[in-house]
């Protein structure tokens, strides 16, 4: 995400970069990704990369976003393994200090490497060696704050409601009305690849299948290519779920046969359309929330619409 909140100060930042220990001596805003909000930080002989979470955009889960993303960064903090990319434990061993009711601070240590790039294609060591990784981390012992990653996606009941209303005007801002009329010309694509949706998500669950620490997103653009091998950021998607959940987001056929060799198991393709599938109807949901939202022209909000028609597209497709 690039635009940053005008509330959402370097001042602010700082302040609570020392729960974590740190002392700042530059401190310099990486408009990177398009989630969180980023800092590099320089400690004189230390460096951290410091990320602020929008809770508001956060999944809830059953006690709210924080606790959500306590345990989230709670657990990656406990599977200790070196392709982990870690969070720092502050005072009183939390790996989340809130800057505010919206607002979360986690800090992590700075890694050199090359930070790879969503839609990136690696090469085929590259991808053997993140396959690796991955089953890895599927052998780890799940530590005990690792939630359960839900297979439905936040906002699938606002997306069905909004299908149910075609009509209703979207009042948000520049994007809302162009946004309603293409979701409206696409709703029967939509509809039916949410049944394809909850049709594979029931053979999933009734096939059942090893559940295992999964990253949830462990695509180029959340790794760093490192001399000792690629390491995995953005814990925040970090859940109990089947391989596939993490396998979906890599080319299937080199992957199903690798993955194989590593592990034993066999991925399964229905496991892996739905999470793929998941994907695209998770971004549309989230799209369309934008939408409906107040909102203003901005480079966020062009990446945005620009998201929203190739995922239409590609379901579509």
């Amino acid at each position: 995400m690039r635009d940053l909140p005008k509330d959402l100060t370097e001042d602010r930042v700082v302040a609570g970069l020392r729960a974590f220990g740190v002392t700042a001596r530059a401190v310099t805003y990486a408009p990177v990704g398009f989630g969180d909000y980023h800092w590099a930080v320089d400690g004189g002989d230390a460096r951290w990369f410091a990320t602020v979470a929008d809770l508001a955009h956060k999944p809830h889960g059953d006690t709210g976003p924080l606790d959500a993303l306590r345990r989230a960064m709670d657990t990656a903090a406990a599977l200790a393994a070196p392709f982990v990319v870690a969070p720092l434990r502050a005072t009183g061993g939390t790996t989340v200090v809130p800057l505010d009711e919206r607002y979360a601070l986690s800090v992590f240590p700075y890694v050199d490497g090359e930070a790879g790039e969503f839609g990136q294609r690696l090469t085929d060591d590259g991808h053997d060696r993140v396959l690796e990784l991955l089953a890895d981390l599927h052998r780890a012992a799940p530590p005990a704050t690792t939630p359960v990653a839900e297979v439905s996606f936040p906002g699938r009941r606002d997306l069905d409601a909004v299908l149910r209303e075609p009509d209703e005007p979207w009042t948000g801002g520049p994007c809302s009305a162009p946004a309603r009329d293409l979701l409206a010309s696409r709703a029967e694509v939509v509809r039916a690849r949410l049944a394809e949706f909850d049709r594979l998500a029931e053979e999933v669950r009734r096939d059942g299948g090893p559940v295992v620490v999964t990253h949830g997103e462990p695509h180029p653009g959340n790794l760093v290519l490192t001399e000792r091998g690629p390491r995995l950021v953005d814990w925040d998607t970090v859940g109990l779920a089947v391989p596939e959940r993490d396998l979906a987001v890599l080319p299937e056929d080199r992957s199903t046969r690798r993955y194989a060799e590593l592990t034993g198991h066999v991925p399964r393709a229905a496991a892996l359309a739905l999470y793929r599938l998941r994907w695209s109807l998770l971004d549309v949901a989230e799209f369309v929330a934008w939408f409906r939202a107040p909102h203003s022209a901005s480079p966020d909000t062009e990446t945005a619409w620009r998201g929203f028609v190739e995922t239409l597209d590609h379901l579509a497709g």
